[in-house]
């Protein structure tokens, strides 16, 4: 034993040297040939536990925790282990073994905060980091306030919560990223823009006092901030800003998965059913290994809609519908994954199934059933049934009485001519702000869109009850007034006349308005002529004989040539030609000379003159066709030239063939 104790000192010291100069992996070797000596050793196992963790052997390191339980209690590797099953992406049982130590000292309260961040219980780890704060004086105060102010912006981010403000610095670009976080989670999209400007300038600076960084190790540390830019830019509609900035951090190909993911699938929200091949290339960069344990919940779960959405713009049906399981497996209330999968239905021109499947999500899922049925009724819309749309906006009890709501019931029944309908829409709703805001505006306002659509479709009577409590509020109004009387006078002539008293008399309603003025204002679209003055009073001479002027003899018209005083004119000659008693309509057969047909370059205008049949010295040996005793009328537009038929066949227009269903069949 004693022989063997000179080796073990010397491992133990060359241990020691190799954990101070950071070689660990020497250092492993050296372990393993003291555990090989003594495999139950502690302070041996520790030490491997130790080297292994450093060299990134997690998975390793674990192994020997969990066979060398009798060994190694919780007390005194229970850090060590909750750590590699944290670096392992096993949070649950990270969280399981903090809790089961007893002890908690301050680098397990920064483990215990770390695991409450990746499992997004926020409210703890912002109370974990403000304990740390609080009671500790080390070296690590400023990473602590980066860490809680991470959680601010997550909290501000996915939880839509106002963060409360605890006063931090922003003396580090970390921090000063991580309020604009914040800012953009509150949408204060301006302000987080200047802070980001802020935080790049300072990761610049502290960059630049490091020789050994390079241009390209600070544009990868800003590749974040650049990113974060764009999607401010994004949400601002700078599209194209966002776009070219987005493919910056692409092309740097930064190590951080999370950011890559993030970054195309923003660039694929931007291309939507548009540059589709970009989109699928850049969806991959979305399926990064380890992308899961990198993003929250909401990113992972949007990036995942992302891409059935693309699935679907690229007709791959079977895609998008894998990919929507999977969605509603993790989010069963979730209403995108539904919406998505009945924009497929619709684009398979199967509109009844879409609404069956909204149906029947509402009635499982109230809470969502908002904005479900607002789908449902614009699928009733779209197929022409516009009262079951009606039917399901008014079940919507949540926007049952809002404006918008109460504007396209009315809008939709009018167009339905039910206008019984559109006036009890009218009447529910003053009932409702009568009960609960009486007298407020949209009270009010809606009181009067119900009198003028009464009087707009002879509901005078109706109007009455309307504009009278309108004019009982605010006695000075005259035109509700002129409206009462005037819905009144074909009413209630008695009661229009008793209101009438009330009008303004004629002396308080004029105005100091000189008339002139105003027809001769530019705005005046009449404008009086203003007779010319005369500069010299002037008689008016006697008129002479001389002065009287002459009458101006007509002319008579000239008569045509061959004009017969004898024979009488034809009654009929102003009418048409084809309104004409004795108008037969034109023969038929009679065409005109058909262009002579030879071989090219041979003349035909002359062909008639060489006919010999046709002159007048050679009697025609049979009848010319198409002569007759009329004459020709030559029409204006020529007729069509129409090719020769075969002979002894009709001419028939072929029927046009149409294509059935199927796969290149006719």
């Amino acid at each position: 034993m004693a022989s063997g104790s000179g080796p073990v000192s010397a491992l133990w010291t060359e241990i020691n040297r190799c954990g101070q100069n950071g070689d660990f992996t020497r250092a492993l070797k050296a372990v393993n040939k003291i555990l090989h000596e003594n495999k139950d050793d502690v302070t041996a196992l520790c030490c491997k536990i130790v080297c292994l963790i450093q060299n990134g052997g997690f998975k390793e390191a674990l192994n020997v925790m969990n066979t060398h339980t009798k060994s190694l209690s919780s007390d005194m590797i229970g850090f060590e282990k909750a750590y590699c099953e944290y670096r392992l992406n096993r949070v649950e049982h990270a969280l399981k073994t903090l809790q089961g130590i007893p002890e908690q000292t301050d680098k397990l309260k920064e483990l215990y905060g770390q695991v409450l961040y990746r499992l997004e219980r926020y409210d703890e780890c912002l109370a974990v980091y403000k304990d740390l704060i609080r009671n500790s004086q080390d070296d690590y105060e400023e990473e602590r306030k980066t860490n809680l102010s991470a959680v601010l912006a997550a909290q501000s981010t996915w939880e839509n919560t106002s963060p409360e403000d605890l006063g931090l610095p922003e003396s580090s670009y970390e921090l000063c990223y991580n309020a604009a976080c914040c800012l953009i989670g509150q949408g204060q999209l301006s302000h987080a823009m200047q802070k980001l400007q802020k935080a790049e300038e300072l990761c610049r600076k502290s960059l630049a006092d490091d020789s050994d960084v390079t241009e390209e190790d600070v544009e990868a540390e800003l590749a974040i901030i650049h990113s974060q830019m764009a999607y401010v830019m994004q949400l601002q509609g700078r599209t194209e800003d966002a776009l070219q900035l987005y493919n910056q951090v692409i092309k740097l190909k930064p190590s951080d998965v999370g950011l890559l993911a993030v970054t195309a699938n923003n660039i694929i929200t931007i291309n939507k059913d548009q540059n589709v091949f970009d989109s699928k290339k850049k969806v991959k960069l979305t399926s990064a290994e380890g992308v899961e344990h990198k993003l929250a919940k909401k990113q992972l779960q949007a990036i995942e809609l992302n891409k059935a959405l693309l699935a679907m713009y690229t007709n791959q049906a079977d895609q998008c519908k894998k990919l929507l399981a999977s969605l509603q497996a993790q989010s069963p209330g979730h209403p995108r994954p539904v919406l998505i999968q009945v924009a497929q239905l619709c684009r398979e021109k199967q509109h009844n199934k879409a609404i069956e499947l909204l149906q029947r999500f509402s009635d499982q899922h109230p809470e969502s059933a908002s904005g479900i049925k607002l789908t449902m009724a614009q699928l009733y819309l779209t197929q022409g049934h516009v009262t079951k749309a009606c039917d399901i906006l008014k079940s919507i009890e949540e926007f049952q009485y809002k404006p918008g709501m109460i504007s396209a019931l009315v809008t939709m029944y009018t167009n339905e001519e039910d206008i019984d309908s559109a006036i009890d829409v009218f009447t529910q709703a003053i009932q409702y702000y009568q009960s609960e805001q009486p007298g407020s505006a949209i009270h009010l306002s809606l009181v009067r869109e119900a009198a003028n659509y009464k009087l707009k479709y002879g509901r005078k009577k109706e109007a009455t009850s309307d504009l009278e409590q309108l004019w009982k509020r605010n006695t000075n109004d005259v035109h509700t007034l002129a409206q009462l009387i005037s819905a009144y006078s074909l009413v209630d002539q008695d009661k229009a006349k008793a209101l009438s008293k009330h009008l303004p008399s004629p002396d308080t309603m004029s105005f100091n308005v000189d008339v002139d003025e105003l027809e001769n204002s530019h705005g005046a679209t009449y404008i009086r002529k203003k007779a010319a003055k005369v500069v010299g009073e002037s008689q008016p001479k006697e008129q002479g004989p001389q002065d009287v002027k002459k009458k101006k003899k007509k002319k008579k018209g000239k008569l045509p040539k061959n004009y017969d005083p004898k024979s009488t004119p034809d009654p009929e000659r102003w009418l048409p030609m084809r309104e004409r008693s004795y108008y037969r309509g034109k023969k038929k057969g009679k065409k005109k000379e058909q262009v002579g047909r030879g071989t090219q370059g041979a003349t035909s205008g002359g062909s008639a003159e060489l006919d010999a049949s046709k002159s007048a010295s050679s009697p025609p040996t049979s009848p010319q066709p198409g002569s007759g005793t009329g004459t020709a009328t030559s029409n204006a537009v020529p007729p069509r030239q129409q090719k020769p038929a075969a002979a002894g066949a009709a001419r028939k227009k072929a029927p046009t063939k149409k294509k059935k269903g199927g796969k290149g069949g006719w």
